[in-house]
């Protein structure tokens, strides 16, 4: 059986990870699952899901760990057979990350790399009301969810990379300069675990 590529890419919101996905997902042939696409998905289906999604979201705030997980696993069945899967936006809290990898345990797959786009505050907050004005998302559009946001990433998301360094599979790639460069770095880290 071949081996099925897991990579994680992670960072602060507006730091990139949609942008480079695109590319990571083009060259390397992966499925890319983003549960922030999967949920604005399910909010624009008006599902249940969606509806208590939404208003979690509205507020900045996290969705609920196994409801996330249920979904994620959905996905992984349906795509098991890939080249492998790019998670972006995934794990988000250390509990996410254990029970990606029991999850994986039990199909009998790993995580290969975890990437950790960076960014500084003020480039974060430009990015994300630049990306408001281009796109129309509307969690991107108010200042006040934004640092919000971010806090939450800083107190919830950031101590996953520490749970991913101590398992020596975080990589930290700074996620400011010219997209191609960045995205010559990150092939640099994915090559290394193909």
């Amino acid at each position: 059986m071949k081996k099925m590529l897991n990579i994680a890419i992670f960072g602060a919101p507006g730091v990139g990870k949609g942008t480079q996905s695109a590319f990571i997902e083009k060259k390397y042939k992966l499925v890319h699952l983003s549960t922030g696409d999967i949920l604005r998905e399910e909010i624009a289906k008006e599902s249940n899901l969606g509806k208590m999604a939404k208003s979690y979201m509205d507020k900045g705030q996290l969705i609920p760990d196994d409801v996330i997980i249920d979904i994620l696993e959905k996905k992984v069945d349906e795509n098991i057979k890939s080249e492998g899967i790019l998670y972006d936006g995934f794990p988000r809290t250390v509990n996410q990350a254990k029970a990606l990898d029991k999850m994986f345990a039990k199909k009998g797959i790993k995580l290969d790399s975890f990437l950790c786009l960076t960014a500084d505050h003020d480039t974060l907050v430009k990015r994300l009301i630049n990306r408001a004005k281009d796109s129309g998302r509307s969690d991107d559009a108010d200042v006040n969810v934004i640092e919000n946001r971010i806090k939450v990433y800083n107190e919830s998301t950031l101590p996953v990379a520490d749970f991913y360094k101590k398992e020596g599979k975080c990589v930290e790639i700074n996620g400011i300069g010219k997209v191609e460069e960045i995205f010559d770095n990150i092939c640099h880290e994915i090559d290394k675990v193909k």
